[in-house]
């Protein structure tokens, strides 16, 4: 195991005298030495899925209470962990909107009353556990509201030029920024970290905005946090370093950025390949990405899914969800919610049909099921099938040992004969459920696709 070794300079004074003279004060200094290692997943995680929830939006209630009922909903439809966005109070002061910016933090070591109590967030906690799935909770290191508690302490904060406290980009009003050269606020932010883990137990941690804050309090705090129990850390960030020591996962934002360029006809599948290789060159095979064709951020502020990608949206979550990484699925995709969902006030999610589970729960499933699409070192790697369309359909294998998927997608808008006589075996249609023989050339229909194990 590769250790990075961390030194903490412990200044203790000694006072010396001596018989009738004064003598100054000793001081030496000892070092400490601890060794932060390199991340170990949990075993949980080797195959999971994950799934975002917009407390404020889940329910017309909008706490935890209400969203209980739909815990064995989601375990059924293949989810392991649940990141509930964050449940802190949200600032008032310059706060936007009637409800605030969920990212705006008010206090670390309370709840939003708006979600409930503490002993309901517990009980929601316990009923996640109950149902065989895990929690990390959106934690906001990077900046608290402008009447957050720690703004007694003003060094705690980066200033302007006049000594003022000052956003961490202007558009980002109500909030202000941490100054993490302050070794009081990051002892006092680990704590409130820490807190969660030991009255909540809670399982982990997504981490807004991981790239502005420094590489090396992570690491600290990643130390810290598995000194209670292992937990989970999934990084806002595309940052390689990030993953040595603190986080088992980060987003795969280029790639939704290359699908959407492809959907928008300004990139094309050699774009994709292009993506493909490159993050198997940057990343290693155990340093879990997150894909995903929408979240919160996308959903409120870049389009949905449905504008994004219109008539090929499950071409797209096919893709995402079967390429190496962990599929992330939002509040709402399994009832196919086409609408953005406000950011500042209520606006609830209308359940009902859940048309889209079905989809959804087949992919999840076969990511928990079959070894191929597992995370990490527990699972395969990406091996392109060479066709004679390829321009139009990607084909690929992810195999791990004599387990295997195929997935072959048709990224135009008309019907395509593809050749597909390099694959060969017997497989079963993960959608149709049908047994599936590869004959030579195989007929897709516009953004039609094939998901075979």
């Amino acid at each position: 195991m590769n250790l990075k070794l961390l030194s903490l300079s412990l200044a203790a004074a000694f006072l010396a005298t001596a018989c009738g003279n004064n003598q100054e004060t000793q001081k030496e200094t000892a070092q400490t030495v601890i060794e932060i290692p390199d991340v170990k997943h949990p075993e949980w995680a080797k195959n999971a899925t994950i799934y975002e929830m917009n407390i404020r939006q889940y329910t017309q209630k909008g706490d935890f209470n209400s969203i209980i009922p739909h815990l064995p909903r989601l375990k059924a439809m293949g989810v392991d962990i649940i990141w509930v966005m964050p449940i802190n109070p949200i600032g008032e002061k310059n706060r936007k909107g009637g409800q605030g910016s969920y990212y705006s933090v008010k206090d670390y070591k309370a709840i939003n009353p708006e979600y409930g109590t503490m002993d309901d967030f517990k009980n929601f906690v316990k009923a996640i556990h109950a149902n065989d799935m895990k929690i990390i909770v959106d934690w906001v290191a990077n900046h608290t509201a402008w009447d957050h508690p720690w703004t007694a302490n003003k060094d705690w904060y980066t200033l302007d030029s006049l000594g003022n406290f000052k956003p961490p980009v202007a558009d980002w009003s109500d909030v202000i920024d941490l100054n993490f050269d302050n070794k009081d606020m990051r002892k006092a932010m680990i704590e409130a970290m820490q807190f969660w883990v030991k009255e909540a137990d809670i399982d982990g941690y997504r981490c807004d905005v991981a790239m502005e804050v420094p590489t090396d309090f992570w690491n600290d705090t990643r130390f810290a946090l598995d000194s209670i129990k292992p937990v989970f850390m999934l990084a806002e960030a595309e940052q390689k370093d990030h993953h040595q020591k603190a986080f088992d996962m980060s987003y795969g934002w280029e790639l939704l950025h290359v699908m959407n360029g492809i959907a928008k006809g300004e990139k094309n599948l050699n774009d994709l390949r292009k993506y493909i290789a490159k993050n198997d060159s940057v990343y290693s095979n155990n340093e879990y990405r997150m894909n995903f064709v929408t979240n919160h951020d996308e959903n409120s502020w870049n389009g949905t899914e449905y504008e994004r990608y219109k008539d090929a949206v499950k071409a797209y979550t096919v893709l995402a969800y079967t390429l190496p990484g962990m599929p992330l699925v939002y509040s709402g995709q399994e009832n196919n919610l086409n609408r953005a969902l406000a950011f500042f006030e209520k606006d609830s999610i209308s359940w009902g049909n859940y048309e889209n589970q079905s989809f959804l729960s087949k992919l999840l499933l076969l990511n928990k099921t079959n070894p191929a699409l597992w995370n990490g070192n527990d699972g395969g790697k990406f091996e392109e099938i060479e066709t004679d369309k390829k321009e139009e359909v990607l084909a690929y294998k992810i195999q791990k040992d004599d387990k295997k998927v195929i997935v072959v997608i048709n990224f135009s808008k008309k019907p395509v004969e593809v050749n597909l006589e390099k694959i060969s075996g017997a497989y079963n249609n993960v959608f149709s459920g049908e047994s599936f023989g590869i004959k030579g050339k195989t007929k897709l229909e516009a953004n039609g696709f094939l998901v075979l194990e």
